[in-house]
C-alpha cells in the first residue's frame, strides 16, 4: 500500500491489523512481538515526551534494536529533523557527520553520546521533519541527503509493487538502518506490506539470527549474502532474498538460487530514498523500473533519472552540489547503462570517480589512486572493480608483480580488508583521457577489459 508518510502506515496497521506482529525481538532465548498497535502508541508517546524537550535536530546513533526503530518513528512523529547516524563509524566521522548535519540531541550509545556532546548545537535550525541519511563515501566526501518520511515512503510502496509480501510474511532486517537501502528494504518494505520484520541482533548474530527468528524473507548487501551462504547459515523457510547497495558477482545469485531461493538485484540511491528498479525475471542484472521512476540513457551512457515521489530534497547545506546532481529535475547518477528491448535497465560501470563495493561502501578513487600513484611512482593507472573488489589496472607492457606489491604494502595496510587490492593487470596500451589528461575510466569499462 502506498502511505504519505509514518503516522498514516502506523495508524492504518493499528486499525486494520492491531494484534499482529509489527516487529519481532531478542528477549531472551526466544523472539518477542510487539504488534502494530503498541508500536503506533509506543512511537506516539514518545513523541510526546520529544516534544517538551528542547533541540529540534536528533541524531540517532543506529544499533537496530527495537528501542531505536521506537525512537526514529517517535522523532518524526514529533516533527523533529532527524539525521541517522552510523554508530560503528570512527570518531572523526561521527564528529564530522554531528558537525554537518548541525544536531542539538544525540540518542543511542552513551559513551559515543559523552564524545559527540561537545559538538552539538544548542540553536540548530532549519529542516524541521526532514530525514538526513549520509552517503557512505569516506568521511571528507560523505553528504548528508535530506529525504522525508513521504518520499521513504514512497520507495516502499515501490518496491512493495514490483516484490510484494504478504501479512504472513516476516522480513529479517539485518542492515544498518543509518544506510538508506537498509531503512526501506530491510524495515520500511516490510512494514508496508503488513508484513512483519524481525529485527537482527547485531554482527556477532549474522550466522545464527535466521534459525532463531525463522524468516521468510531477507535483504542484503552482496557481502553479507556470501556470509551467510559461506556458513549455510539460512533457514528452511526462507523463500525470498532481496540483493542490493553494490555490486554482485553472478556466482553469487546463483548459489543462492541453488537452494531454491527466489533471489532479486535491486539498484538505487541515497538521493532517491532508495529503490529505482529491481530485477523479476530470470536475468538478475535486467532490472525492471520502479512505479514512480522514469530512467533516461544519456548520450555518453549515463543513467538519468526522474522520480518525483522519491527525491531528494538536495544535499544539506550544499546548494551548488545540490545543482550539480538535480538538473532540470533529472538526477545525474553517474552510473553507466542502458535500457533493453523491455525497457528493463542494465547497468555497465560507473562514471563517477567513485566505486560502489560489495558491502555498499563507497571507494572515493581521487585518494585511493592518489596514494597508489604516489607509491608507483606514476599517474598512468585507474582502480576498478572486478567481481566487486578493487583491483588496479596500470598503462602500458607487462611488469612482474612482486616489486608492485611491496611499494604497495604500505598503502594497503591501514585500508579495510573491502578496499584492498585483488589483483594488478596492464593495460597494455596508453589509457584512454580527455582533452584535460584525465581518464576515462567510463571508457575502459565499456571495453569490458575486467568483468
Amino acid at each position: 500500500m502506498r502511505f504519505s508518510g509514518f503516522c498514516e502506515l502506523l495508524d492504518h496497521w493499528a486499525r486494520s491489523a492491531p494484534n499482529r506482529p509489527a516487529l519481532l525481538f531478542a528477549q531472551g532465548n526466544e523472539p518477542a512481538p510487539c504488534t502494530f498497535s503498541e508500536l503506533r502508541q509506543r512511537a506516539l508517546w514518545r513523541a510526546e515526551e520529544l516534544k517538551e524537550q528542547p533541540g529540534m535536530a536528533r541524531g540517532i546513533l543506529c544499533d537496530g534494536s527495537f528501542d531505536c526503530v521506537v525512537e526514529i518513528f517517535a522523532t518524526v512523529l514529533a516533527g523533529k529533523r532527524l539525521v541517522l547516524l552510523d554508530e560503528n563509524a570512527s570518531d572523526a566521522a561521527l564528529i564530522e557527520m554531528v558537525r554537518e548535519a548541525e544536531l542539538s540531541d544525540i540518542w543511542g550509545d552513551e559513551d559515543l553520546q559523552e564524545l559527540l556532546s561537545p559538538h552539538l548545537t544548542a540553536q540548530a535550525e532549519g529542516g524541521r521533519g526532514k530525514i538526513l541519511f549520509f552517503t557512505s563515501g569516506t568521511t571528507a566526501r560523505a553528504k548528508a541527503v535530506v529525504l522525508t518520511d513521504a518520499s521513504l515512503m514512497s520507495s516502499a510502496y515501490n518496491g512493495g509493487a514490483l516484490l510484494p509480501l504478504a501479512p504472513e510474511d516476516r522480513l529479517l532486517c539485518l542492515l544498518p538502518l543509518n544506510h538508506v537501502f537498509g531503512f526501506v528494504c530491510g524495515l520500511l518494505w516490510g512494514l508496508s506490506c503488513g508484513a512483519s520484520v524481525a529485527l537482527g541482533r547485531g554482527a556477532r548474530h549474522f550466522g545464527d539470527d535466521c534459525q532463531f527468528f525463522r524468516p521468510t524473507a531477507l535483504s542484503a548487501v552482496p557481502l553479507l549474502l556470501g556470509f551467510l551462504l559461506q556458513h549455510q547459515a539460512l533457514n528452511p523457510e526462507l523463500k525470498l532474498v532481496l540483493v542490493g547497495a553494490g555490486g554482485c558477482p553472478k556466482a553469487l545469485l546463483d548459489a543462492a538460487r541453488s537452494l531454491g531461493l527466489r533471489v532479486h538485484f535491486g539498484y538505487g540511491l541515497t538521493e532517491t530514498s532508495s529503490g529505482v528498479a529491481l530485477s523479476l525475471g530470470s536475468d538478475p542484472f535486467a532490472m525492471s523500473v520502479c512505479p514512480d521512476d522514469t530512467i533516461r540513457i544519456a548520450p555518453d551512457g549515463e543513467v538519468l533519472l526522474s522520480a518525483p515521489t522519491c527525491m531528494m530534497e538536495g544535499y544539506w547545506r550544499r546548494p551548488a552540489e545540490t545543482a550539480e546532481a538535480l538538473q532540470d529535475g533529472l538526477l545525474h547518477t553517474g552510473d553507466l547503462g542502458h535500457l533493453d528491448w523491455a525497457g528493463r535497465l542494465i547497468l555497465t560501470g560507473r562514471k563517477k570517480e567513485m566505486l560502489v563495493l560489495m558491502d555498499g561502501t563507497k571507494l572515493f578513487l581521487p585518494e585511493y589512486e592518489g596514494a597508489i600513484a604516489q607509491a608507483l611512482g606514476t599517474g598512468d593507472l585507474c582502480v576498478l572493480l572486478q567481481n566487486g573488489k578493487p583491483v588496479l589496472l596500470l598503462e602500458g607492457a607487462a611488469q612482474p608483480l612482486e616489486p608492485l606489491w611491496e611499494k604497495l604494502r604500505p598503502v594497503m595496510a591501514d585500508r579495510p580488508r573491502g578496499q584492498q587490492l585483488c589483483g594488478i593487470y596492464f593495460y597494455g596500451k596508453p589509457l584512454p583521457r580527455t582533452a584535460s589528461g584525465k581518464i576515462m575510466r567510463w571508457a575502459v569499462q565499456r571495453e569490458g577489459i575486467l568483468i
